[in-house]
C-alpha cells in the first residue's frame, strides 16, 4: 500500500508514522494495490486524524477527532475496515443475487391470444389526393400506412410504405 502522511501544525514522528502505517495493513488486506492520503492535525485541544484511501476505482474516508491522535487513529481505521466491507458484502451480493448467469428464466405461463382483435387505434380521415397522403405519410417516418379519403373517387383508400423504403402502395377497394 502506498502511504503518504501529512501533518498540519503537527510534527509527524517516527512513532507516529511507523503506528500508521502498522494500523493500515488492517486496510490492505482487503486490496491489493491501495492508496492511502493520511493527515492529522492539531486543533486546539482536539487530534484530527483524516485518512482517505483509493482503490479499485472505490474512494473511502474518514475523519475523526479525539484528545489522543492514536485513538484518532483507531477510530478512522475502524470507521475505514466497515465501509470497506460493507461495499465488498454490497457487491458479492450483487453478482450473486442479479448475476445473470443465476437468474431463472420463467416462461410465461399465461396462453397466446389469437385470431383476436387485441388493440385498437383511432385516426382522422381527411379528403385528399394520393399524392397528398403521400407527401403526409413522408412527414411522420414512424408511420406504414395512412388512409384518407380519395377526393377523385370518394372512396375510402390506404397509402402504405413499400418494403424497398423508397416507395408507396395504394390501395382501393373495387368498384
Amino acid at each position: 500500500m502506498k502511504i503518504k502522511i501529512t501533518g498540519k501544525e503537527l510534527k509527524i514522528t517516527e512513532a507516529i508514522n511507523d503506528y500508521v502505517e502498522r494500523k493500515l495493513d488492517r486496510i490492505d488486506k482487503y486490496f491489493e494495490d491501495a492508496e492511502a492520503e493520511v493527515t492529522l492535525r492539531t486543533e486546539k485541544t482536539e487530534q484530527i486524524a483524516e485518512i482517505y484511501v483509493t482503490a479499485k476505482g472505490e474512494k473511502y474516508r474518514a475523519v475523526t477527532e479525539d484528545k489522543d491522535m492514536y485513538a484518532s487513529i483507531d477510530k478512522d481505521i475502524d470507521i475505514l475496515e466497515g465501509q470497506i466491507r460493507k461495499t465488498k458484502t454490497k457487491k458479492e451480493k450483487m453478482m450473486r443475487e442479479g448475476s445473470l448467469k443465476t437468474m431463472e428464466v420463467n416462461e410465461p405461463k399465461h396462453t397466446e391470444v389469437e385470431n383476436e382483435i387485441i388493440k385498437t387505434s383511432y385516426y382522422e380521415i381527411k379528403p385528399m389526393l394520393p399524392e397528398d397522403a403521400v407527401l403526409k405519410l413522408q412527414e411522420k417516418p414512424t408511420h406504414n400506412f395512412l388512409a384518407f379519403i380519395n377526393v377523385e373517387t370518394g372512396k375510402v383508400n390506404v397509402v402504405h410504405k413499400l418494403k424497398d423504403g423508397k416507395n408507396y402502395g395504394l390501395v382501393e377497394p373495387e368498384e
